[in-house]
């Protein structure tokens, strides 16, 4: 596993140069849209150029992880750009240097689809993320269009090699395996590949009756 992840971070500090032209999938209405949930002290996982950090609400403390030196560098001229006061790290998803309970928000953008091991970074989100906090994923996942699917499944050793993401990651059922509380599923757009997740790490009632 540790082979694969340094192949892919090795994928994401070539593409990083020009990553941000080919990420289009979600525009920047619905980033912001997303990104007004956050509160507090939040952590964005996967923060790749930093494309999200301008958007987040200005009373959020936001620290940005990414495994790619390449990708961090181009967040850091982004935050000094627009004068932000963000912590950028770099560090795997898959290993986080984080306390138990760290954070009232977790964001990731198209970040599990990458993931060499995504039940176990989402299972380390689950751990920094405090009892009581929101967990918001922007994820695209595999097409539930049984031709659909099927294609993506084809091309998936195409843009795993090229670019170092996977297409047919099943994203819900991964946030599931990892224990976390799904609250809530929205598709965004027809073709239903790009999905909103609102998780909790554990279940709000169990919460509530504790």
């Amino acid at each position: 596993m540790n082979n694969i992840t340094e192949t892919i971070k090795r994928r994401y500090n070539r593409t990083a140069f020009f990553y941000d032209w080919m990420d289009f999938m979600i525009s920047d209405s619905t980033r912001r849209k997303v990104l007004g949930m956050a509160k507090g002290k939040v952590l964005e996982v996967g923060v790749g150029t930093g494309k999200n950090l301008p958007l987040y609400p200005p009373e959020c403390e936001v620290t940005g992880i990414d495994f790619s030196s390449e990708m961090l560098k181009r967040a850091m001229e982004r935050v000094k750009k627009n004068n932000l006061k963000i912590t950028l790290l770099e560090m795997d998803a898959q290993h986080m240097d984080f306390p138990d309970n760290t954070f009232d928000t977790v964001v990731a953008t198209c970040v599990f689809c990458s993931v060499p091991d995504p039940i176990k970074g989402l299972k380390e989100v689950k751990r920094v993320c405090k009892p009581t906090g929101q967990i918001i994923l922007l994820e695209h996942v595999r097409s539930e269009n049984p031709v659909l699917g099927k294609i993506m499944d084809i091309l998936n050793p195409i843009t795993l090699a090229v670019i170092g993401s996977n297409i047919n990651r099943e994203t819900v059922q991964n946030v599931s395996r990892a224990g976390l509380a799904i609250q809530e599923v929205k598709n965004l757009g027809s073709t239903k590949i790009l999905k909103l997740i609102i998780a909790s790490p554990n279940d709000l009632e169990e919460i509530t009756h504790k």
